[in-house]
């Protein structure tokens, strides 16, 4: 019998059973927005089929089994044979598995498929987000490949697939769906890929090399193959290496080690050594950074989704614990400062989804000729990308940790608890400002950019001024960019300021054209107006918070919103 002194009180139901897509209303109303009609009530089904199933009790036990229990690596057989495989949790296959059977790697090709696959991918990864990295890899290097045709007929298939195989490794001619990673850091160089020393050797056969060298992180060393960067005779070269020979051998791809990561544990990150390792060029010689930067681009988006999702599931979880809280006299969410900070960070939640589904949305432009919904004519959206991605990159990921640890100071002492899942996104949320380039990489990129693709600076003006008019806040931003813009003397030296404000500019016209009144108002008036101050929760008193809360308000409880 439970003594009477422990008798539980004031503590909220956990966040489960709930349709995770549907109650993000910023994310579900981009979804309508962004495909054509025709595809609409499909995606909405199928999109709350996948939310429904990530809002169960089941798959968030199969997160949380998969960080408590992260891979690990097995370097030889019980016999001594070398076999370098990472085993992993059964909870992580499930988590992957699903993730790939509802079309989380196969965007390319599919009417609206980068819409959709964008939206589930934020809605899949509040179940854990160290998947993702695999997910992302397998969707991104699509591009890279199709600049070899006979390479893209062999392996896009399979990494487009809805079939996940799991962890066995076979050669790819005997699998019908194939996960692919990336290895492109090493020790000496970190993000200045061309200082890379790991060798490549040509054989006889045209396409075919020999790689020497040691790799500093490789991304999901337990893949089917792995797109590379190494010196050929011509220059920095991409390179596909496959696990298995098509003669059913291992290719010799020694890891040395698993990362020991502050956050991401339920994903192998790895150190491995290449020694006469099979490779086929992808690409020309010389030619290594311009073939795998489309899948660069790809992943760098991700890295934005990836924080939109850590922040949804974040506000989620603040605003449905204070909703049930009680503290003061009164129901916690109700109280005019917690107010004040749940819309604060229900506010940088939505606008890091509406920039993300947006540049989905421009993806979507380009592969379909201009036709998708939402967006312009091809050229022009893939000029947009190229400026809109890195400047979302930096500033998204940049604002996930602040955004999430404030989130978990909503919970106060629960939320610093394991239990409470809180930790989890905190412990991640860093990863995605460092991944496929920190800050500093992509506000130089940003310049460079600037400098050498005019009409990238003309795409997004013309993106941010189809919102001219309906803000003196916004129109005020606008005009003070464009003087900095102007003044080019030091820019390396302000790069960041300058990328800040091109992102929150961009931020605030989509939140004009799309969002509620109350929402882009409150956008215009902190981050545009400078009526807000450096922390969460100090947003004009005189807003609409309490319309901002309700609309971030993931399961609606008795009483609420009255």
């Amino acid at each position: 019998m439970a003594a009477t002194t422990h008798t539980v009180t004031n503590q909220p139901p956990p966040l489960v059973g709930y349709d995770v897509f549907r109650a993000d209303r910023a994310l579900a109303e981009a979804v309508e927005r962004h495909l054509p009609p025709d595809l609409r009530e499909g995606a909405a089904r199928e999109l709350s089929g996948l939310g429904t199933t990530a809002g169960s009790v089941q798959a968030q036990s199969w997160g949380a089994l998969a960080n408590e229990y992260p891979p690990r690596l097995r370097t030889h057989d019980r016999y001594g044979n070398r076999v370098d495989e990472v085993d992993f949790h059964p909870a992580w296959h499930r988590l992957l598995g699903h993730a790939v059977t509802s079309g989380l790697t196969g965007a390319w090709g599919r009417p609206g498929g980068h819409v959709r696959r964008a939206a589930g991918f934020v809605v899949w990864s509040q179940t854990e987000a160290g998947h993702g990295c695999p997910l992302s890899m397998t969707h991104a290097a699509v591009p890279a490949l199709r600049t070899d045709p006979e390479l893209s007929a062999v392996w896009e298939p399979k990494l487009t697939s809805r079939v996940y195989e799991g962890e066995e490794l076979l050669p790819p001619a005997q699998k019908a769906g194939a996960l692919l990673g990336m290895g492109m850091t090493e020790k000496q160089g970190g993000s200045d890929v061309r200082a890379n020393t790991t060798a490549a050797k040509p054989l006889d056969a045209a396409g075919e090399y020999l790689l020497t060298g040691h790799k500093w992180f490789c991304s999901a060393p337990m893949s089917d193959g792995f797109l590379v960067l190494a010196q050929a005779p011509g220059g920095l070269t991409c390179f596909l290496v496959p696990r298995v020979l098509d003669d059913g051998t291992r290719n010799v791809f020694r890891i040395q080690r698993l990362k020991d990561k502050l956050g991401n544990r339920s994903n192998a990150s790895a150190e491995v050594e290449f020694d006469g390792t099979w490779a086929r060029r992808v690409g020309e010689e010389g030619r290594g950074v311009p073939t795998i930067i489309e899948m660069v681009a790809a992943t760098r988006l991700d890295c934005v989704l990836g924080s939109a999702a850590l922040m949804r599931q974040a506000v989620a979880q603040a605003v449905h614990h204070t909703t049930y809280r009680g503290a003061f006299g009164g129901v916690l969410a109700d109280k005019p400062l917690m107010r004040n900070v749940l819309a604060d960070l229900a506010l940088e939640s939505e606008a890091a989804t509406v920039l993300g589904m947006r540049l989905a949305a421009a993806y979507d432009a380009v592969e379909s000729g201009g036709r998708a919904a939402g967006g312009g004519a091809a050229e022009s959206e893939r000029a947009l990308l190229r400026l809109a991605v890195p400047t979302a990159k930096y500033w998204v990921t940049k604002r996930c940790t602040p955004m999430v640890a404030e989130a978990l100071e909503c919970l106060g002492g629960n939320g610093y608890v394991e239990e409470s899942g809180m930790p989890r996104l905190l412990r991640e949320s860093p990863l995605n400002s460092i991944w496929e380039g920190s800050g500093n990489v992509q506000a130089l990129d940003v310049l460079r950019a600037l400098r050498r693709e005019p009409g990238a600076l003309d795409a997004y003006l013309r993106e941010v001024g189809l919102a001219r008019g309906a803000d003196h806040r916004l129109d005020a931003a606008v005009k003070g960019l464009l003087t900095e813009l102007a003044d080019l003397d030091g820019i390396e030296a302000r790069a960041r300021r300058l990328v800040e404000r091109m992102a929150l500019v961009l931020q605030g016209s989509l939140l004009v054209r799309w969002a509620p009144p109350e929402v882009a108002d409150a956008f215009c008036a902190s981050r545009l107006g400078g009526d807000g101050g450096a922390a969460f929760g100090t947003l004009p008193h005189t807003l609409d918070l309490r319309a901002i809360v309700d609309r971030a308000r993931p399961v609606e409880a008795p009483g609420a919103g009255a």
